[in-house]
């Protein structure tokens, strides 16, 4: 385990890195602390280690390796995700293969973002920085398979409220699921960043969603989203 860093901002985004791979831990590590507004609070190589960690350093965001010893990327974010002191801590789950059950599997633990190890380093910034902000953030292409995935599915959508949401919630639910920021949003449909933020919050809770990213996954069950082919 690494020592938390000294001489950083109070108002830092406080990073947790963890991958059973030293030596990408530690360039991930040099890129965040190059970073002004960020920091690494820590880097770890297992889950248990991950966890550990994150109840003591209490990170903003986490950084997770899809495999790892003593508890995968999956569980590990579960355990995360699932502890209620660390409900403030938000996920980016980073791997090498843009398979369609690991990055539902991710979704699904509470991940709210989901990268390739090989995203521009500038692009895992912006990760960091927009689910900090309660963003979800994906690569194009795994945002691309992903409503593919769900749209070729047999039988029809299992999420069941989307009749409850008003036109201009279920705009914001689609471009929510393209993965529009909420600056972009408030470009596309000539709304300040603040009416996006109250459009949702109301679609967290009339959906009965934990995150951003459970809205990702209610907008693709229920077809809001045409994937390319």
């Amino acid at each position: 385990m690494s020592v938390e860093p000294s001489g950083r901002q109070h108002s830092d985004i406080r990073v947790l890195v963890a991958d059973d791979q030293q030596l990408l831990r530690h360039s991930l590590a040099i890129l965040i602390d190059s970073t002004p507004g960020l920091a690494v609070v820590g880097q770890a190589a297992t889950g248990d280690e991950t966890v550990t960690l994150a109840l003591e350093r209490r990170p903003d965001v986490i950084l997770m390796d899809i495999r790892m010893p003593d508890g995968d990327g999956i569980e590990t974010t579960r355990r995360i995700t699932g502890h209620a002191e660390l409900r403030h801590s938000s996920v980016v789950v980073l791997s090498m293969f843009a398979l369609d059950e690991y990055v539902s599997a991710a979704l699904r633990a509470g991940a709210r973002g989901f990268l390739l190890k090989d995203a521009h380093p500038d692009r895992l910034i912006d990760a960091i920085r927009r689910t900090h902000a309660g963003e979800s953030l994906f690569a194009p292409s795994i945002l691309t398979r992903f409503v593919t995935h769900y749209l070729d599915r047999p039988g029809p959508p299992t999420g069941g409220r989307i009749g409850v949401l008003t036109v201009r919630e279920t705009e914001v639910l689609s471009l929510v699921a393209r993965g529009l920021s909420n600056d972009e949003i408030a470009r596309s449909l000539t709304i300040s960043v603040k009416t996006v933020k109250t459009h949702i919050g109301n679609l967290l809770t009339k959906l009965g969603a934990r995150d951003r990213a459970q809205l990702v996954i209610a907008a693709y069950e229920n077809g809001l989203v045409a994937a390319a082919r």
